[in-house]
């Protein structure tokens, strides 16, 4: 047990480590000029994606259940997000402290939303909760683009009508203008948040796996009937499950829009939250550091492929396809952990004769 303990502590290091280690890589390749600035405009995203990927894997691979909704979450937390800091700028003038304050509100308020869609879904399981999931997110899109919000000298103004209902004040100011999205955003986001957004989500969701209810997630995921036999409670289990990744997602989601000038309800459709679990499926469901290498690998992927112009995303699909065959591969995979298995020998009698001599 000591030993299984000391190596999700070393596993978990390692995870830490790879993503403090590439932070300082991308800082010296920005501050030496070596990285492009459109691959620079990617970084965000790139640490959004990332949250997004290993909160997902929370619901996906720790817990065992498939979600089709995620970016429902996204788009909750990104649009709170936005008019949380929108509304903030005269009263609050310090940028990172607006950004930190939209993201916490988005997470809180996605968290809520994931506890309410959580009371009728953590009762269903299999296709039917992938189901239930989907119809969220379609349903938070569309909502979103019915939904008018400005604000003026009087406070506050909504509508479901058209900006014209709002009755704004000369100097108000339109935040979300229906399906035009929000409009007039001022962009707070930046590499360092996202690096910042991402060490606490691993904090969180390392210690989550690993703790007490983690394992009792495990247990729910493993044998739901076993579970229930020795008085853990599933349901509570996998709520506690479904509302911490909701709530990332939310975080994620006003980081994301935040780096922005206009963000759109249909960037957070079906299509991201696909995206989202294609970069979990091919990490390794359950496996941490395996999403975080997928998401930065496919969000850069599509950039590093602009020299194919037209075809380019046939590229990107095909290679896909191959990881995900390479992947599922058993002979294959047999044969690597031979290759390694053979490395570590030789490297321990090299270690060996050199204790000798």
């Amino acid at each position: 047990m000591r030993r299984l303990h000391l190596q999700s502590k070393v596993d978990n290091w390692l995870t830490y480590g790879l993503v403090i280690f590439a932070y300082i890589v991308i800082r010296i390749l920005i501050a030496s000029g070596n990285i492009s600035s459109a691959l620079q405009g990617q970084l965000v995203p790139i640490t959004a994606y990332i949250v997004m990927a290993v909160s997902l894997n929370l619901t996906v691979g720790v817990l065992g259940e498939l979600s089709l909704g995620h970016a429902g979450f996204m788009s909750v937390g990104a649009f709170s997000g936005v008019i949380t800091a929108t509304l903030l700028t005269n009263a609050i003038p310090m940028s990172w402290l607006r950004l930190a304050l939209a993201m916490l509100i988005g997470a809180i308020i996605a968290g809520i939303f994931g506890f309410l869609i959580g009371i009728p879904v953590m009762r269903l399981q299999g296709d039917y909760l992938a189901i239930v999931t989907l119809a969220f997110g379609e349903i938070i899109k569309n909502v979103i683009n019915v939904i008018y919000i400005g604000y003026d000298t009087n406070g506050i103004r909504v509508s479901m009508k058209n900006t014209s209902a709002l009755r704004l004040d000369e100097g108000g100011k339109v935040i979300l203008n229906g399906p035009m999205g929000a409009v007039g955003i001022t962009k707070l986001s930046s590499f360092t948040a996202g690096f910042i957004l991402i060490l606490i989500t691993l904090f969180i969701v390392l210690n989550l796996i690993n703790s007490r209810a983690g394992r009792a997630i495990k247990a729910v995921r493993d044998d739901k009937i076993a579970a229930e036999s020795v008085g853990i409670s599933t349901w509570r289990y996998r709520m506690m499950a479904f509302v911490t990744s909701a709530t990332l997602a939310g975080a994620a989601g006003a980081l994301y829009a935040l780096n922005y000038s206009t963000v759109v309800a249909r960037k957070f459709d079906f299509n991201t939250s696909i995206l989202i679990l294609v970069f979990v499926v091919l990490g390794r469901m359950g496996n941490i550091r395996g999403s975080i290498i997928a998401a930065t690998v496919l969000t850069v992927l599509p950039e590093v492929l602009r020299a194919f112009n037209e075809v380019r995303m046939l590229v990107y699909a095909i290679i896909l396809i191959l990881v995900m065959l390479i992947r599922n591969n058993t002979p294959l995979q047999r044969l690597l952990q031979i290759i390694g298995i053979r490395r570590r020998n030789n490297n321990l009698s090299t270690v060996e004769e050199g204790d000798d001599a």
